[in-house]
Formats: structure tokens, C-alpha cells, sequence
């Protein structure tokens, strides 16, 4: 007879999420997991396989939660060019330890580069339902003549997810959020029309 599940799943999941974030998946012992999670190594390899299966699992899940927010914040405005800046400085949080941190998915490419096809192919899955609704969002600005209109959508979305993935790595070594903002700024101020 199998025994039930003696822990919460999603739980476990969230404090392994907190431990790779922080750490990377390199430098994270299953022991750290093991920790963290409140589980014993039988168990983590019963609900989550090993430790790259879980890494990935958990990055999936982390990856699916930030693309909602992000066009949220996208989508929250009903200006295109403050939907942006919503965007762009919703990725420096207030909290100096969460904003330290930077961006999981950012890091997890970070240290894989293209090593990993599997890693590579969910970030650009997401990098494109983010980008394809920049785009849209680029589109609606230039036909209110708020945001330039000799720009291309496509190249005014790659250069936001550029600004994006720079603003998060900032964020990891340090940067401020007022420093942060301000350079969110600074990108939406290259989107306006003159």
C-alpha cells in the first residue's frame, strides 16, 4: 500500500522555488532543498523526481506567475506608454532583499546560456507572449500618436525585453529602486513620439 503524502506540495515547491532563486541551481545541494522544503530525500524524489526535475518545475511555475503579472502591469493602463513604465518598474519592488534577488527566469538563463534546449525554449516561449503584447501595446500608442510612429512594433518590444532583462540583472547587483525607476524611465521616454 502506498503511503499518502505527508507534506504540502505547493509548499515545498515555494520554499524550493526561495532556495534556487537565491542561489542558482548550481550552487543549491539537494541537502539545501531537503532543508528548505521540510522533506525527506525520499519523499522530494516521489513528488518531484531529482533535483533538476524539480529545478525545472519549479522555474515552469515561477516563469507561468511572472508572465501574469508582467501583463497585468502591461494591460493595468490604459495608456500604452504607462502600461510600460508600469511594466518596466513593477521589476525593482520596494523590498531591497525580493528586489536583490533579480529575476529567476533572468538568472536561469544566466547560468545555463544554451546548455539547457529545455530552459531555452520555456524562456523564449515566454519572452514572446511578453514581446507579443508589447508589440500590441506599441501598436495602440502609435495609433493614439503617443509613442513614435517610424518605429517598428517588433523593435520597440525587443528593446523593452532588452530593457527588462537588464533592469533585473541590475536589480541582482544592487541597484537601488530609485535608480531602477529611473531607468525605466528612460526607455519610455524613447518610445514617445515628438
Amino acid at each position: 500500500m502506498v503511503r499518502p503524502r505527508e507534506f504540502d506540495r505547493d509548499a515545498a515547491l515555494e520554499r524550493a522555488t526561495r532556495v534556487f532563486w537565491a542561489k542558482g541551481f548550481a550552487s543549491t545541494s539537494t541537502e539545501d532543498l531537503l532543508t528548505a522544503m521540510g522533506i525527506g530525500r525520499q519523499s522530494m524524489y516521489n513528488a518531484f523526481g531529482d533535483k533538476r526535475s524539480l529545478y525545472m518545475e519549479v522555474l515552469q511555475t515561477y516563469q507561468q506567475d511572472m508572465l501574469g503579472m508582467h501583463l497585468k502591469r502591461l494591460n493595468g493602463e490604459s495608456s500604452p506608454l504607462e502600461g510600460v513604465r508600469a511594466l518596466l518598474r513593477g521589476l525593482a519592488p520596494s523590498d531591497s532583499a525580493q528586489r536583490a534577488l533579480g529575476c529567476l527566469g533572468v538568472g536561469a538563463v544566466g547560468e545555463f546560456g544554451t546548455s539547457n534546449p529545455e530552459l531555452l525554449r520555456r524562456s523564449h516561449e515566454v519572452s514572446q507572449a511578453i514581446g507579443k503584447r508589447i508589440a500590441e501595446r506599441i501598436v495602440e500608442g502609435q495609433q493614439a500618436g503617443s509613442i513614435d510612429p517610424g518605429m517598428r512594433p517588433s523593435d520597440a518590444a525587443a528593446f523593452v525585453l532588452t530593457a527588462m532583462s537588464g533592469l533585473q540583472l541590475a536589480a541582482r547587483a544592487g541597484a537601488t529602486m530609485q535608480a531602477l525607476h529611473k531607468q525605466a524611465d528612460f526607455v519610455v521616454s524613447r518610445l514617445k513620439a515628438t
